[in-house]
């Protein structure tokens, strides 16, 4: 049998143990695909880039991961607000 990485087992985790509900499912899905594919960073400092990256170029790496990141939870959390009775 085939072993999958630990990003897709991952994946394949928040869907199979996440509630019945699909939005809730969904939800669970996509903050693992987040946690996966951009997980959580602190914000560089000069200090944790060093002299060798250039700490614009850092920042702006780090902001555009995190804005990505920010989007897929964003749609998570409305995911999980969802009510389908209403």
């Amino acid at each position: 049998m085939t072993k999958l990485s630990t990003a897709a087992q991952a994946v394949l985790d928040a869907y199979q143990f996440a509630p019945i509900e699909d939005h809730l499912t969904a939800a669970a899905v996509l903050r693992a695909v987040a946690d996966q594919v951009v997980p959580w960073k602190p914000e560089p400092t000069e200090e944790s880039v060093g002299p060798t990256i250039n700490f614009g170029y850092a920042w702006a790496l780090f902001s555009k991961a995190n804005d990505v990141r920010q989007e897929l939870l964003a749609i998570a959390d409305e995911l999980e607000q969802f009510n389908e009775r209403t």
